[in-house]
């Protein structure tokens, strides 16, 4: 039993040693492909112009067909009727 206990923890130690997180090589190559903050800043401007100055026909057309919808004549349910829930 000591020694399959002996055997695990080496496992695990070799296991854990594997995980070695200084390979700095991988972290210059994800630095490296990261826009800078002027270009991100650049895009962002780009993006709310294209925004503010792009025409929003949808919702004009859909708040039109709403405004020539007829109109909903239903009453809405007292307190009362909405406390009521046994009768359901």
């Amino acid at each position: 039993m000591k020694r399959l206990t002996f055997v695990l923890a080496g496992a695990a130690a070799l296991a854990l040693s594997a995980c070695n997180n200084n390979n700095q090589d991988q972290v210059d190559n994800a630095v490296m492909n990261q826009p800078n903050a002027d270009e991100l800043n650049a895009l962002a401007d780009n993006a709310a112009n294209d925004a503010a100055n792009a025409p929003a026909p949808v919702v004009n057309k859909a708040r039109d067909e709403n405004a020539a919808a007829p109109a909903d004549n239903t009453a809405n349910p007292t307190d009362a009727e909405e406390q009521n829930v046994s009768g359901m």
